[in-house]
């Protein structure tokens, strides 16, 4: 009957203060875990919300293309040539530029991301756009991101509440504002490299920055004819253009742009790092934990040792209580994190949403972590000689 008593939690629970603090130890190791992988997909989501929006099978960018909000233009005669080709059904052009919009309450510029389109269809999945974009082909009309950060001022509620709303909207090029015209909101949001967005047609786009080439395009979005093979006509397309330009699919346009903030950003390294050192220092602090039990424990292990109980029954001990620990830490780990990522989105407009998958990743990680932690902590146990201790 002896194996059945639940020593390991006896054990833990002895000791209440030090309990409950080794509990709030991982806890707060899981909320690192949780913040820093949420701004991380954050990150990734909002950089790639663009991408996801656009309507097209295949994409075409610059060979010199980094990110979108480093964008490099092509010659718009390669949508041309991508008309000749078999399996074409249709192509867009799409134009990006950051400009700066001028707050219509306090006056202060802040940095906003145009992207201009030729409104004869919708190139976006976005409802409101879908719907309306007609508006767009009546002069200096712009469609505004109710998601955008506040700085921009209250132009979203300005225009739900039937106000009329005139902006200025200055190219970074230019000593003058341009006059525009609210008739439309959409949500898309900010980034970690944009804070808000509008949408215009390509004769407003034009307006706006006249320094930017109407036979320069930064984007350009390529639809097929039904039943045809996406990637054949992909691997005719990449054989047959120059090497000024390249064609994607939609994931590898998507994969492309999270490959730019993960690997050639300071951001994208510093999230891996952090989620690392959170894993490093979890290690560490549940080392110490189950390392300080088995010493206030030492006599009692030499005991059972010297029962007949061998080292599998100590050992498995510790790790029971590594696996106690690691799930009682977890929940409140996991119950603050939702309210911090509920925080979080507010404060920043950033999709930072809790999902399965970060929840099975960090309650996974938790456990190896206290695993490890066991692991280590056992050296001393699996050398215990009662005989020593007795002595």
């Amino acid at each position: 009957m002896i194996p059945n008593i639940p020593l390991a939690w006896l054990q833990l629970a002895k000791q209440k203060v030090r309990f409950f603090v080794a509990l709030a130890g991982i806890a707060f190791v899981a909320v690192l875990m949780f913040m820093q992988i949420g701004f991380q997909d954050a990150l990734y989501a909002s950089a790639t919300q663009v991408h996801k929006n656009l309507e097209g099978d295949l994409f075409l960018i610059s060979s010199q293309y980094k990110s979108l909000t480093s964008t490099q233009s092509f010659p718009r005669i390669r949508l041309y040539q991508i008309l000749g080709f078999n399996g074409i059904e249709s192509v867009a052009p799409l134009y990006l530029q950051f400009a700066k919009l001028k707050n219509p309450i306090n006056g202060r510029k802040y940095p906003i991301y145009v992207l201009g389109f030729e409104p004869v269809k919708s190139i976006f999945k976005l409802p409101e756009i879908e719907q309306n974009f007609q508006l767009l082909k009546i002069p200096d009309q712009v469609f505004f991101d109710r998601a955008a950060r506040p700085e921009f001022g209250p132009i979203a509620e300005y225009f739900q509440n039937n106000k009329p709303i005139n902006m200025e909207i200055f190219s970074y090029l230019a000593t003058v504002g341009y006059q525009v015209k609210v008739s439309g909101l959409f949500s898309l949001g900010p980034s970690f490299g944009v804070d808000g967005n509008l949408i215009v047609s390509s004769s407003t786009f034009f307006r706006i920055f006249s320094e930017h080439g109407a036979n320069e395009v930064d984007i350009g979005l390529i639809h097929l004819q039904a039943n045809v093979n996406p990637q054949t006509i992909l691997a005719t397309l990449s054989k047959s253009l120059p090497s000024d330009v390249i064609i994607m699919n939609r994931q590898e346009f998507i994969d492309f742009e999270k490959s730019y903030w993960t690997l050639r950003t300071p951001i994208g390294f510093v999230f891996n790092l952090m989620v690392m050192m959170a894993f490093v220092v979890g290690v560490i602090v549940v080392y110490q934990i189950l390392y300080s039990n088995i010493s206030s424990h030492f006599v009692q292990f030499a005991t059972l040792k010297a029962m007949g109980f061998r080292n599998k029954y100590l050992l498995n001990v510790v790790f029971q209580q590594a696996l106690i620990l690691a799930v009682l830490g977890y929940i409140p780990g996991f119950v603050i994190s939702l309210g911090l990522y509920d925080l979080a989105k507010d404060a920043t407009k950033l999709p930072i949403v809790m999902d399965f998958s970060k929840g099975l990743l960090v309650f996974t990680s938790v456990i190896f972590m206290c695993l490890i932690s066991g692991f280590f902590s056992t050296n001393k146990l699996r050398k215990v000689d009662p005989a020593e201790i007795f002595n």
